[in-house]
């Protein structure tokens, strides 16, 4: 029996593929499960539909990222924390404060997975934090200052 996967089965097949499969399998544990449904032809373009949709919102989320990176290339974001009389921060500042400053202040909206950061920031001081998307690499300061 031919079918569509509508999710992820682990060794079977991925969320959208159409794979022919032991009709016992499909009827018993694909089809209840709501794990897929039986190709028919409208659901087989249907999923072209689906597909094509997914194509280009893909392609609107790309160009969007890029114009966020070109928007953010060479600003400076600043985040005030508390910190000792040596510049130790007492709450270090990882990627989600990052981003939360970068919308309050620049309104630019970038994943936490495109930023490039080895491990969290400790000091206060300014940093050089590098973007890459899609292999376009940009980059921005970062200043961290002592409340």
């Amino acid at each position: 029996m031919k079918v569509i996967f509508l999710r992820d089965v682990p060794r079977v097949g991925r969320k959208n593929d159409t794979k022919e499969v032991n009709d016992g399998y499909a009827v018993n544990f694909l089809l209840p499960r709501k794990l897929a449904v039986v190709a028919t032809p409208k659901a087989i373009t249907e999923l072209e539909l689906r597909q094509k949709e997914i194509a280009i919102e893909r392609e609107v989320q790309e160009s969007l990222l890029l114009k966020n990176l070109e928007a953010i290339k060479g600003k400076v974001i600043t985040i005030k924390e508390k910190a000792d009389e040596k510049g130790h921060l007492f709450a270090q500042v990882h990627k989600k404060e990052i981003i939360e400053a970068m919308k309050a202040q620049n309104h630019a909206d970038i994943g936490e997975e495109f930023i490039i950061l080895e491990k969290p920031i400790k000091q206060v001081g300014g940093f050089e934090i590098p973007i890459s998307i899609k292999g376009k690499k940009s980059s921005f300061k970062l200043i961290i200052e002592k409340i």
